[in-house]
Protein backbone atom coordinates (compact mmCIF):
# COMPACT_ATOMS: atom_id res chain seq x y z
CA UNK A 1 0.00 0.00 0.00
CA UNK A 2 1.56 3.36 -0.89
CA UNK A 3 1.49 6.43 1.69
CA UNK A 4 0.86 10.02 1.09
CA UNK A 5 2.46 12.13 -0.44
CA UNK A 6 5.81 12.85 0.38
CA UNK A 7 6.38 16.43 -0.43
CA UNK A 8 3.90 19.07 0.68
CA UNK A 9 0.74 19.04 -1.61
CA UNK A 10 -0.46 16.64 -4.66
CA UNK A 11 1.82 14.20 -6.95
CA UNK A 12 1.31 15.65 -10.07
CA UNK A 13 2.34 13.74 -13.70
CA UNK A 14 5.65 12.13 -13.46
CA UNK A 15 5.67 12.18 -9.79
CA UNK A 16 2.81 9.97 -9.05
CA UNK A 17 4.76 6.69 -8.53
CA UNK A 18 2.25 3.86 -8.77
CA UNK A 19 1.79 1.32 -11.76
CA UNK A 20 -1.78 1.34 -12.27
CA UNK A 21 -4.15 4.32 -11.52
CA UNK A 22 -7.88 5.05 -11.59
CA UNK A 23 -8.14 7.87 -14.42
CA UNK A 24 -11.26 10.32 -14.51
CA UNK A 25 -10.93 12.96 -17.41
CA UNK A 26 -11.06 16.17 -17.74
CA UNK A 27 -15.06 15.88 -18.64
CA UNK A 28 -15.40 14.02 -15.42
CA UNK A 29 -15.47 10.58 -17.59
CA UNK A 30 -14.28 7.49 -15.77
CA UNK A 31 -11.99 5.74 -17.30
CA UNK A 32 -11.21 2.76 -14.85
CA UNK A 33 -7.79 1.51 -13.97
CA UNK A 34 -5.17 2.03 -16.64
CA UNK A 35 -1.32 2.31 -16.49
CA UNK A 36 0.33 6.04 -15.44
CA UNK A 37 1.51 6.30 -18.92
CA UNK A 38 -1.34 6.15 -20.52
CA UNK A 39 -3.17 8.63 -18.22
CA UNK A 40 0.41 11.01 -18.68
CA UNK A 41 -0.56 10.51 -22.54
CA UNK A 42 -4.13 11.24 -22.36
CA UNK A 43 -3.40 14.24 -20.34
CA UNK A 44 -0.66 15.55 -22.13
CA UNK A 45 -2.59 15.36 -25.44
CA UNK A 46 -5.73 17.74 -23.62
CA UNK A 47 -3.12 20.19 -22.62
CA UNK A 48 -3.54 19.27 -18.77
CA UNK A 49 -1.78 17.74 -16.23
CA UNK A 50 -2.52 14.17 -14.38
CA UNK A 51 -3.03 15.08 -11.04
CA UNK A 52 -3.25 12.52 -7.80
CA UNK A 53 -6.49 13.10 -5.85
CA UNK A 54 -6.62 10.40 -3.64
CA UNK A 55 -3.38 8.56 -2.92
CA UNK A 56 -4.37 6.65 -0.37
CA UNK A 57 -7.08 4.54 -2.52
CA UNK A 58 -6.54 1.10 -3.86
CA UNK A 59 -5.47 2.08 -6.59
CA UNK A 60 -4.86 5.85 -6.36
CA UNK A 61 -7.17 8.10 -8.04
CA UNK A 62 -6.07 10.44 -10.51
CA UNK A 63 -8.02 13.24 -12.62
CA UNK A 64 -6.58 14.90 -15.90
CA UNK A 65 -6.82 18.94 -14.82
CA UNK A 66 -5.29 22.24 -15.08
CA UNK A 67 -3.17 22.07 -11.83
CA UNK A 68 -2.26 25.31 -11.68
CA UNK A 69 -6.34 26.94 -12.40
CA UNK A 70 -6.71 23.52 -8.86
CA UNK A 71 -4.05 25.19 -6.52
CA UNK A 72 -5.46 28.53 -7.25
CA UNK A 73 -9.56 27.59 -6.54
CA UNK A 74 -8.27 25.53 -3.39
CA UNK A 75 -6.38 28.62 -2.08
CA UNK A 76 -9.09 30.67 -2.56
CA UNK A 77 -11.91 28.01 -1.14
CA UNK A 78 -9.40 28.08 1.94
CA UNK A 79 -8.72 32.04 2.41
CA UNK A 80 -12.78 32.61 2.09
CA UNK A 81 -13.18 29.39 4.63
CA UNK A 82 -10.43 31.83 7.03
CA UNK A 83 -11.79 35.04 6.11
CA UNK A 84 -15.55 33.95 7.47
CA UNK A 85 -14.21 32.31 10.80
CA UNK A 86 -14.72 34.15 14.52
CA UNK A 87 -12.35 34.33 16.59
CA UNK A 88 -13.78 34.33 20.05
CA UNK A 89 -11.97 36.96 22.59
CA UNK A 90 -12.04 36.93 25.88
CA UNK A 91 -13.27 40.71 27.14
CA UNK A 92 -12.75 41.93 30.91
CA UNK A 93 -14.64 44.14 33.15
CA UNK A 94 -13.00 45.15 36.61
CA UNK A 95 -15.57 46.02 39.14
CA UNK A 96 -15.28 46.47 43.28
CA UNK A 97 -17.54 45.57 45.85
CA UNK A 98 -19.04 49.25 46.30
CA UNK A 99 -19.38 49.85 43.43
CA UNK A 100 -22.53 52.68 42.60
CA UNK A 101 -25.88 51.93 40.42
CA UNK A 102 -24.54 54.31 37.93
CA UNK A 103 -21.15 53.08 37.74
CA UNK A 104 -22.64 49.35 37.27
CA UNK A 105 -25.11 50.21 34.73
CA UNK A 106 -22.31 51.67 32.50
CA UNK A 107 -20.22 48.40 32.61
CA UNK A 108 -23.07 46.27 32.43
CA UNK A 109 -23.70 48.17 29.14
CA UNK A 110 -20.12 47.18 28.13
CA UNK A 111 -21.05 43.58 28.70
CA UNK A 112 -23.99 43.54 26.66
CA UNK A 113 -22.12 44.89 24.05
CA UNK A 114 -19.02 42.47 24.24
CA UNK A 115 -21.47 39.34 24.83
CA UNK A 116 -24.13 40.56 21.62
CA UNK A 117 -20.87 41.06 19.52
CA UNK A 118 -20.03 36.98 20.33
CA UNK A 119 -17.13 37.64 22.51
CA UNK A 120 -16.66 35.71 26.31
CA UNK A 121 -16.65 38.11 29.47
CA UNK A 122 -14.60 37.90 32.58
CA UNK A 123 -15.82 39.57 34.96
CA UNK A 124 -13.35 40.29 37.69
CA UNK A 125 -14.42 41.50 41.57
CA UNK A 126 -11.21 43.30 43.31
CA UNK A 127 -11.07 43.43 46.93
CA UNK A 128 -8.91 45.70 48.80
CA UNK A 129 -8.08 46.53 52.33
CA UNK A 130 -10.74 45.95 54.94
CA UNK A 131 -13.13 44.85 51.82
CA UNK A 132 -11.88 41.14 52.24
CA UNK A 133 -13.86 40.77 55.67
CA UNK A 134 -16.92 41.61 53.43
CA UNK A 135 -16.97 39.32 50.45
CA UNK A 136 -20.32 38.36 50.49
CA UNK A 137 -21.10 42.05 49.14
CA UNK A 138 -19.00 40.57 46.38
CA UNK A 139 -20.28 37.39 45.59
CA UNK A 140 -23.79 39.63 45.44
CA UNK A 141 -22.95 41.54 42.95
CA UNK A 142 -21.45 38.72 40.82
CA UNK A 143 -25.09 36.65 41.42
CA UNK A 144 -26.64 40.18 40.16
CA UNK A 145 -24.70 40.13 36.95
CA UNK A 146 -25.62 36.78 36.57
CA UNK A 147 -29.27 37.54 36.94
CA UNK A 148 -29.27 40.03 34.82
CA UNK A 149 -27.55 38.45 31.79
CA UNK A 150 -29.44 35.12 31.64
CA UNK A 151 -31.58 35.42 29.32
CA UNK A 152 -28.48 36.10 26.57
CA UNK A 153 -25.72 34.33 28.67
CA UNK A 154 -24.83 31.54 30.13
CA UNK A 155 -21.95 31.23 33.14
CA UNK A 156 -19.18 29.36 31.97
CA UNK A 157 -17.10 29.62 34.77
CA UNK A 158 -19.49 30.17 38.45
CA UNK A 159 -17.64 32.93 40.39
CA UNK A 160 -14.71 31.83 41.83
CA UNK A 161 -12.68 33.02 44.78
CA UNK A 162 -8.47 33.43 43.69
CA UNK A 163 -6.62 35.69 46.08
CA UNK A 164 -8.11 38.55 46.38
CA UNK A 165 -10.21 38.69 43.47
CA UNK A 166 -13.61 36.69 42.79
CA UNK A 167 -13.44 35.81 38.57
CA UNK A 168 -16.78 35.08 36.59
CA UNK A 169 -16.82 34.14 32.99
CA UNK A 170 -19.61 34.92 30.76
CA UNK A 171 -20.46 33.37 27.22
CA UNK A 172 -22.92 34.39 24.65
CA UNK A 173 -25.86 31.49 24.53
Amino acid sequence: MQGPPSKKGLRVNSDITADKIRLIDDSGENHGTVDVEKGLTLAKSAGLDLVEISPNAEPPVCKILDYGRFRYAAQKKASLAKKKQKTVEVKEIKLRPGIEKHDYDVKMRSVDKFLTSGDKVKITLRFRGREMAHQELGMDILRRVEEDFKDQAKVEQAPKMEGRQIIMILSPK
